[in-house]
């Protein structure tokens, strides 16, 4: 297998610019004709959208608490084989993981997948000092992989003044830096930044980026550390449709086939500015376990797309458009309906909240949803249940059966007056939670879902559909 140009983009701490720095080298990389394509470390929709945005096509998750270290392998491997570069957006500071260790972080997605990295480090208020963080890095894991350091925020007479001492100081090359553009700024919320669809000159400000990296910074030597990457290479098992035939061995999974009548069963994926948060590997997923994916808009259609046998209503900011989602009553009708009629129902956390009865807005106001779940979703003061979770079935389902498990993530400021209990959620350090709504044709809940932990969940959705569809035509 040959080589995989690659490298991670980390830096200390969140809001150093790790974001602008990637989209500005996705940007420049693809103008010099590489064809990139980049992935994101942890359970973040937002940034890759912004990937997407410059490459036209997905970004890719990696994370070693919803996968283990060969997956994440295998998953580089595949959606980076054959391009030109592969760039991997780190997460929060580079050692910060789940809980108060490594565990999960961008160092330990650059260990396992031997990539190099290339630290971001803000040159704002400091000089010397900068030396001082850059080396403190370097130096305190033996493995920390840092290859090389772009300073952000930072003028192009700094960087001339500083070049010289930081590269003495922490015996690393500074590959050059970024300036503040104040016109390429993306505003942020209550989950983090902006989504790539509501900024309405984003191809802009992200040409801006790239013709900065170009300027600023020494690409020919970043590819060159890319290069020095070893091969990766791993493993996953993958569904495949052909009935009776089981995916690739992992202990602990039990997948029910779906049996495929005439056509490939069609599910019904929300994709609009309320509903936009979707794993791409999930997806891709359900896509090999046999569906046809169909996208629909709860804020703009009137109903499902024609001959729909499953719905998959994933996450994002319902909460910003429930007077719109409420003043759309034919598609409420219909997703009720549906859900009456037995038609298989999958939501996460802004999905799950479209199913209640009422939503209250940003504002405290409530409105009407589809009233599939009894219950209203309500806004709280902060962060509610954040992090990582294994989420084990305390009975029988339609993803699953009772025993079973898949990692999950919850990160919702908004709560409900239904949670569920058909699945038992559980932190590393042993905090304990009722969850998930799962009766009949219903999965719903708050979590997150990571099919790649556990694919018979992805295959039993389908499965699901492929069941309505024969019953249904």
């Amino acid at each position: 297998m040959p080589n995989i140009p690659r490298f991670l983009i980390a830096a200390p701490a969140s809001g150093t610019g790790k974001t602008t720095v990637t989209l500005a080298l996705l940007a420049a990389l693809k103008a010099r004709g590489l064809d990139p394509v980049s992935f994101k470390c942890g359970p973040d929709y937002i940034d890759p959208m912004f990937h997407r945005a410059v490459l036209d096509i997905p970004s890719y998750n990696l994370d070693l608490f919803f996968t283990p270290p060969e997956t994440v392998r295998y998953l580089v491997a595949t959606h980076a084989r054959g391009r030109g570069a592969a760039v991997i957006e780190g997460v929060m500071g580079y050692y910060d993981g789940s809980g108060t260790g490594a565990d999960a972080s961008s160092y330990e997605i650059a260990r396992v997948t031997d990539t190099p990295v290339i630290l971001v480090v803000s040159a704002r208020g400091a000089f010397l000092s900068i030396a001082a963080t850059i080396k403190g890095f370097k130096e305190f894991r033996p493995d920390s992989g840092i290859a090389g350091v772009i300073l952000n925020d930072c003028s192009k007479p700094l960087f001339e003044m500083a070049r010289e001492m930081l590269e003495a100081e922490t015996g690393l090359k500074m590959l050059g830096h970024l300036p503040r553009l104040e016109d390429c700024v993306i505003g942020s919320r209550h989950l983090g930044l902006v989504t790539a669809q509501e900024i309405t000159d984003l191809q802009a400000k992200l040409e801006r980026l790239g013709e900065a990296a170009q300027t600023y910074i020494d690409l020919d030597a970043l590819l060159e550390i890319a290069a020095a990457a070893p091969e990766v290479a791993g493993s996953a098992p993958i569904p495949g449709p052909a009935p009776g035939v089981p995916p690739a061995h992992r202990p602990g999974i039990s997948v029910s086939r779906p049996r495929i009548a005439v056509s490939r069963p069609r599910i019904a994926v929300a994709r609009d500015a309320a509903f936009c948060f979707y794993y791409e590997d999930n997806l891709a997923l359900l896509e090999q376990a046999g569906a046809e994916l169909v996208p629909f808009s709860p804020l703009c259609d009137d109903g499902l797309p024609e001959n729909t046998h499953a719905v998959y209503l994933g996450g994002g900011y319902p909460e910003l458009y429930a007077d719109k989602l409420s003043r759309n009553t034919a598609m409420l009708a219909c997703i009720h309906s549906a859900a009456g009629a037995g038609m298989p129902i999958l939501a996460e956390c802004g999905g799950f909240l479209y199913l209640h009865e009422t939503l209250e807005d940003d504002t405290g106001q409530a409105h009407a949803m589809a009233g599939v779940i009894k219950g209203r979703g309500y806004k709280t003061p902060g962060l509610q249940r954040f992090g990582y979770a294994r989420l084990t079935a305390r009975r029988d389902n339609m993803l699953c059966r009772a025993g079973e498990s898949i990692p999950g993530h919850e990160f919702h400021h908004w709560d409900t007056t239904a949670p569920g209990d058909a699945f038992m959620a559980e932190k590393t350090g042993g905090k304990t939670w009722p969850c998930i709504v799962a009766d009949g044709n219903l999965f719903a809940g708050f979590p997150h879902l990571y099919f790649y932990g556990n694919p018979a969940f992805a295959v039993n959705f389908v499965n699901a559909a492929a069941r309505y569809m024969e019953a249904h035509g």
